[in-house]
């Protein structure tokens, strides 16, 4: 079944599991663009994919003007827009930088926010699209020494809900999806007393795209992502 879409932007993208659905959104037809920071570190997936790239800070308002507006130029109206920037501030409670909590609060929860407003000026004038936020653990449960992690991750759990309830009736998908687990990487491979432990990009990004896939008489809210050995 293909995608009923034509283009997608994720943003907060780089290498895991944003690459890997940058390669198979491109396979499967549509125009993809990719935002981030730092523009440099995506020069090899663009060529890769045939990506255009979007240099934006997902926490400044404007910036994300910017972003849609190249975007709306560059590869059309995103039909599909996934969030998958995020920021961490760890360190014990009592002695976290209040500045540092700020930044991650505000990449993580504010700046989905941004994203989802832009996202949903567009496809609301069109009643289609699809909205996917990259949640985790911490957006379900709280760790130790993780709160400012875990205060965004509610955060953005509970806008992807409200976003749900309120754009799901005029044809817009929204889910969250929640990556219970550790995501495989060259730096971050499979212990070796425990294979099969980590998430792979490549499967994480093939469940995102059955979510759009899905027909609206039977959408998805909330799917949550774990190796078959994870512990929960």
């Amino acid at each position: 079944m293909s995608l009923p879409y034509r283009t997608a932007l994720i943003v907060g993208a780089g290498a895991g599991i944003s690459a890997a659905l940058a390669r198979q959104l491109t396979a499967e037809g549509l125009r993809v663009g990719l935002a981030a920071r730092d523009v440099d570190k995506l020069a090899d997936l663009a060529a890769e994919t045939g990506a255009e790239t979007f240099a934006a800070d997902a926490a400044d308002p404007r910036a994300v003007e910017r972003l849609f507006a190249e975007a709306d130029a560059r590869i059309g109206e995103p039909d599909v827009v996934i969030y998958n920037a995020s920021a961490r501030a760890p360190g014990p409670l009592a002695a976290l930088d209040p500045e540092a909590v700020r930044r991650a609060l505000d990449v993580t929860a504010f700046g989905a926010f941004l994203v989802a407003q832009a996202a949903a000026r567009r496809m609301e004038r069109r009643g289609h699209g699809a909205l996917l936020f990259t949640g985790a653990t911490a957006g379900v449960k709280g760790f130790p020494l993780s709160a400012a992690f875990a205060m965004g991750k509610f955060a953005l759990r509970g806008l992807a809900q409200s976003a749900a309830r309120e754009l799901g009736p005029k044809g817009i998908h929204v889910a969250h999806i929640v990556v219970d687990g550790a995501v495989r990487s060259a730096r971050r491979p499979d212990p070796a007393d425990k294979p099969d432990s980590t998430l792979t990009p490549e499967g994480v990004a093939r469940a995102y795209l059955d979510l759009l896939r899905q027909p609206r008489d039977a959408w998805s809210f909330e799917v949550e992502l774990r190796p078959w050995v994870e512990r929960f």
